[in-house]
């Protein structure tokens, strides 16, 4: 998701650090790689235009070209008006309650997932708060085979009730669908609607009379994000006809390059509220455009790291590691539970996207699938191992190292290996201890 756009951007202003003074061509130039940066990622050219003069215009009015630290101040204009062309401020994802949430989208582009990802975010949202939502959802798309009980399956998943219409003709079984949400009290119900393999009229009349029945006070698109430029062909298609409120771009996990995340807010004057990035159903993010803006600078995004790291992992367990690495004397017991909490944030290569200036090092695939491999031998090593030998990894002789390679199925280098990295990992929490200033960040 945005590493497309967030190694380009990266290479840009890398290009222009160290640079006592920029040169109205440095900025010209720079800008011009903007462009076809944007360009490659599948931007509209006229957006591509108005982003570049509207940066142009700023720089002009800022004077960076005799500022003190040009290409960081270029590269403040350049994430501010990013921002304002993502959409600004966040727009919070809620619910009101009661009602109806009618999804739409073409077919393939990720609704019923995304109904389903929706409805874990509810359910989520509402424990936080002690609380537990009424929740339906139903289907009306008999066009594409098996989509209700795809639905019926992840309703289930999920926890909530499903309904399955008796007819088969979409706005009857619309209003059959709503008549019996607003009989057993729902608190919301999701609708999944038909979707066709591109935009026709009779798709858009029937999601006009189905509006008409349940009468939806949130209407959704669901957008591929991997589709690029159409995006907006059908998000405007969709608007013109019925309207929606916000999008949902799903696929962001894909090798799409960005560019719909970049134009949708401007060109339609609504928001992103969610994005899709993988199959699970947590794999589903509120849309913050700063956040996003961030990213595809190659800045990071260390907030929804740390969000996913409080909802993933407890604050006790939390402090039982921050306590081993500042005490200096971190065990391999500490080490392995170090990799299990990781393990449940996610891959290294999607934790990587979240780090600061990790677009610029150039760390392939490759070499992230090894180093996933690598984290996952380790843990089996460990767990091969005695709680005493976890304890006090000194006393791993010759004969104790064979045992463990032995149980878990690996050579002797590759404990060996574990244990060079741990040594690492103990110097790295022995400095940290010395640092002092710096253990306000393990808080």
């Amino acid at each position: 998701m945005f590493d497309f756009l967030s190694q380009k951007f990266s290479s840009i202003f890398s290009s222009l650090q160290g640079k006592k003074g920029l040169q109205e061509a440095d900025v010209d130039t720079a800008l011009e790689a903007v462009k076809n940066a944007l360009l490659e990622a599948d931007v509209p050219y006229d957006l591509v235009e108005e982003f570049a003069s509207q940066i142009k215009q700023e720089v002009v009015g800022q004077k960076v070209v005799s500022s003190l630290k040009p290409a960081e101040q270029l590269l403040t204009v350049v994430n501010d008006k990013l921002i304002s062309f993502l959409g600004g401020q966040t727009v919070t994802a809620s619910f009101q309650i009661p009602s109806v949430v009618m999804v739409m989208g073409l077919q393939g582009s990720g609704k019923t997932t995304s109904i389903a990802k929706m409805v874990h975010f509810v359910n989520k949202e509402a424990s936080k708060r002690g609380k537990k939502r009424r929740v339906l959802c139903a289907s009306v798309d008999f066009y594409r085979p098996a989509a209700i009980d795809q639905l019926a399956m992840l309703a289930s998943r999920e926890g909530v009730s499903f309904y399955r219409a008796r007819t088969t003709d979409p706005v009857n079984a619309a209003r059959e669908i709503y008549a019996h949400f607003k009989q057993e009290q729902y608190d919301l119900l999701f609708l999944d609607t038909a979707g066709r393999l591109h935009v026709d009229n009779q798709m858009l009349q029937e999601l006009r009379a189905i509006e008409s029945f349940v009468a939806p006070k949130h209407k959704l698109l669901v957008l591929d994000a991997m589709t690029g430029q159409e995006s907006l062909t059908v998000a405007r298609a969709f608007d013109q006809a019925v309207g929606f409120q916000a999008a949902i771009l799903s696929k962001m996990d894909s090798d799409t390059r960005g560019g719909a995340a970049f134009s949708f807010r401007y060109a339609l004057k609504k928001p992103i509220i969610f994005i899709g990035t993988g199959e699970k159903s947590d794999d589903f993010e509120q849309f913050h455009p700063e956040r996003a803006a961030s990213r595809m600078l190659g800045m990071g995004d260390v907030k929804t790291l740390v969000e996913r790291a409080n909802e993933k992992i407890k604050e006790s367990e939390q402090e039982q590691v921050n306590r081993a690495i500042l005490s200096g004397k971190m065990t391999l017991d500490d080490f392995a539970k170090q990799m299990e909490m990781v393990n449940r944030l996610g891959s290294i290569s999607s934790l990587m996207k979240y780090m600061p200036g990790m677009s610029g090092m150039k760390i392939s695939q490759d070499q992230l699938e090894q180093g996933q491999k690598e984290l996952g031998k380790f843990q089996v090593i460990m767990s091969s191992m005695t709680r005493k030998e976890r304890l006090s990894p000194h006393i791993l002789d010759a004969s104790r190292k064979k045992r463990v390679a032995q149980g878990a199925g690996v050579e002797v280098v590759d404990v060996d290996m574990l244990l060079s990295r741990f040594q690492q990992a103990q110097q790295y929490a022995k400095l940290l201890k010395k640092l002092g200033p710096f253990k306000g960040m393990f808080k």
